[in-house]
């Protein structure tokens, strides 16, 4: 296992709309793998909340917050967010953490 070092993590909650739910987790699921390809990228995921449905969650761990920023400059990204605008229920919650942790992409790739 890798050392552990210094890294962002990021949490967002995202409430879509009922009637944009499908494509709102759609977009966010083809940012993955690009995603997951950035030099600054250890974690990107999607999940749906299994207790409250018609929520989802990103799961993001980035280098730095460098990172985070060229990901967010990405067009990929510019694209997702800017549909993202017409699709919400409510205010995307972000929570960005910086930590120490061991996990890398890696460990989640089949």
């Amino acid at each position: 296992m890798p050392e552990p070092t210094g890294r962002l993590h990021i949490f967002a909650t995202i409430w879509p709309k009922a009637e944009h739910f499908a494509e709102a987790k759609a977009a966010l699921e083809q940012l993955v793998a690009p995603t997951l390809a950035e030099a600054g990228c250890h974690l990107f995921t999607v999940l749906e909340n299994r207790d409250e449905p018609g929520v989802l969650h990103l799961f993001e761990i980035f280098e730095d917050q460098a990172a985070v920023a060229e990901h967010y400059a990405q067009d990929y990204t510019k694209e997702v967010f800017a549909s993202y605008q017409d699709w919400l229920a409510a205010p995307v919650d972000i929570q960005h953490l910086s930590a120490t942790s061991p996990i890398s992409a890696e460990q989640f790739l089949p």
